[in-house]
């Protein structure tokens, strides 16, 4: 196989990119912009030892899910993977992809999947990113090509409302009329860099935020700011972000306010939300109720639970759960996320409900160091998943369930087959389109505490209304293990409870977990454990 030589090729399967993927000669071809069914004669563009790169040279026989984008950019924007085929199609490799990434990376073949849930293919964010950039000598604004910072102008995209478009372009001609400069990502010079747009899907508010490298045209942009406010009565906030780094990161840490509240505010679950530009809330609000729905499904809470809710960006899916718990506790890096949190709290007048601001890992980690032991953890961390940290804190606070919500399928498999290790299996899941016509789609999945490993006890009875008087003389090893998992809710080491019995003159065996040598480095049983094990002691009557 030569680049740039022809081949005829039947596609005969999917990527999570959009790719559709035909065989020439034995070696996988991965082809944009077709779909399964389709013959095609394939022009290669590019090849490696086991795989190759081509484009559609032309179509022999159109696949039956082939149809009509309907966007003048489709085959140009990186946006859309799927809008030249059919939508119940697009579902199916949707849900096959999910499945298949928690066969091959999770190593689970019995997960009980229900049937993926789908929504309206058009009109459906309520958030736009329109990069800028100086084309003949005109500041543009669109959306980046394939895999490139390339902008193709283009402002009437499918998946957003008309209205986005309509302020984009009000947006160019009043920074084309001020000959405001773009941002040249090259040289580091200008100032606009990207203006972006979100709506309240249920209250029609809009937030306007203008991305700059620097404050030097703030005079100017405020009368843009009142002039969109005047054209676009929907418009309630209008902010400058100030981003000065040079970085793929699209928004700064500084916020300036140029017109209005510097908010908007919004409806999810029954729940009103505002949200500042760093807020993290979900791009399709309707679908996000289905999916949020679902979480609380698989939580099935009675009313008196504590839910640990990482990654809450505003709170929304603590607050959305916060009728049926009898505490919420939620974790968020972003400061202002986590002021929208509080203020979302109070709004609604939940009053069980706290928040914390930090790395999910470092929190979760100070949580269970404090002895924190939620019934019920929610999980929706960014795409690259949880790290090792996050889910070991989790596992320390012994949760009887995890639902994690995801967006990339196969960190997704790969933290639930850690998780499943410590004794986590998923019992439950379910794929949702929150992302329409693009390669994205979120899964939600239900983890269940069940055995908690072969050396370990997994403790279905209360200890405090047993009869220990069979124990006055000892209690095994595991016995003591499982005192300490069911009242304190961590797990202790033989090696920390063999120390501990030490220390109280207790026989452990001749040579039991000594260390090999004087020098041999051991570690030491920390003070919250050594306590615990004390008092699984006392309660075993083994020491007074």
């Amino acid at each position: 196989m030569k680049k740039n030589d022809i081949y005829t090729t039947e596609i005969t399967g999917m990527t999570a990119e959009g790719n559709g993927v035909g065989r020439i000669d034995g070696i996988a071809v991965f082809v944009p912009h077709t779909a399964v069914g389709d013959v095609i004669s394939c022009r290669i563009v590019k090849t490696a030892k086991s795989y190759a790169y081509g484009i559609i040279d032309s179509i022999e026989e159109p696949s039956p899910d082939r149809i009509e984008s309907g966007c003048p950019v489709s085959k140009k924007c990186g946006g859309c993977s799927f809008r030249h085929i059919r939508y119940s199609a697009e579902l199916e490799i949707k849900d096959k992809l999910v499945r298949d990434a928690f066969l091959r990376i999770g190593g689970f073949d019995s997960i009980p999947f229900e049937d993926i849930c789908g929504g309206e293919s058009d009109f459906y964010r309520n958030k736009a990113q329109y990069p800028v950039a100086e084309q003949e000598g005109m500041a543009v604004c669109g959306f980046y090509s394939r895999r490139s910072h390339r902008v193709i102008p283009f402002t009437s995209c499918k998946l957003q409302p008309g209205i986005f478009g309509e302020i984009a372009e009000f947006c160019l001609e009043f920074i084309n009329d001020k000959k405001i400069p773009a941002y040249n990502e090259e040289n580091c010079r200008g100032v606009i860099r990207h203006i972006y747009i979100r709506r309240g899907f249920h209250s029609g508010e809009i937030m306007l935020c203008l991305v700059v490298k620097d404050e030097s045209k703030s005079d100017e942009l405020s009368g843009l700011a009142e002039a969109a406010r005047k054209n676009f009565p929907d418009i309630v906030s209008v902010i400058m972000n100030v981003n000065p780094k040079n970085t793929n990161v699209i928004l700064g840490e500084k916020n300036i306010t140029l017109s209005g509240s510097g908010e908007i505010t919004d409806i999810l679950c029954g729940k009103k939300i505002t949200l500042s530009p760093m807020s993290f809330y979900q791009v399709n609000t309707a679908m996000a109720e289905r999916l949020y729905g679902c979480a609380m499904e698989y939580a099935d809470l009675t009313g008196n639970e504590t839910v640990l809710d990482l990654y809450c960006g505003a709170g929304t899916i603590g607050l959305s759960f916060s009728d049926r718990a009898g505490k919420i506790i939620g974790c968020e890096i972003v400061p202002e996320a986590v002021e929208n949190a509080k203020r979302n709290a109070e709004i609604n007048g939940v009053s069980n409900a706290e928040f914390y601001c930090g790395d999910a890992g470092q929190l979760a980690k100070k949580l269970a160091d404090e002895g924190i032991a939620p019934d019920v953890a929610v999980i929706d961390p960014p795409r690259k998943g949880c790290d090792t940290l996050t889910l070991d804190s989790l596992v320390r606070m012994s949760p009887k369930k995890i639902v994690m919500i995801s967006c990339d399928p196969a960190t997704a498999a790969r933290d639930a087959k850690y998780l499943s290790g410590q004794g986590y299996k998923p019992t439950r899941a379910r794929a949702f389109d929150l992302f329409p016509r693009t390669g994205h789609v979120e899964t939600v999945v239900l983890l269940s505490k069940g055995e908690i490993e072969s050396k370990k006890v997994r403790v279905e009875f209360s200890l405090e209304d047993m009869d220990m008087s069979g124990f006055q003389k000892g209690a095994t090893y595991g016995e003591i293990k499982a005192y300490v998992l069911e009242k304190y809710h961590f797990k202790v080491s033989s090696l920390y409870i063999s120390q501990v019995k030490r220390k109280c003159g207790l026989d452990v065996g001749q040579n039991y977990n000594l260390p090999k040598s004087e020098n041999a480095k051991q570690p030491q049983c920390p003070p919250d454990k050594e306590k615990a094990i004390m008092e699984a002691l006392r309660h075993f009557r083994m020491i007074k």
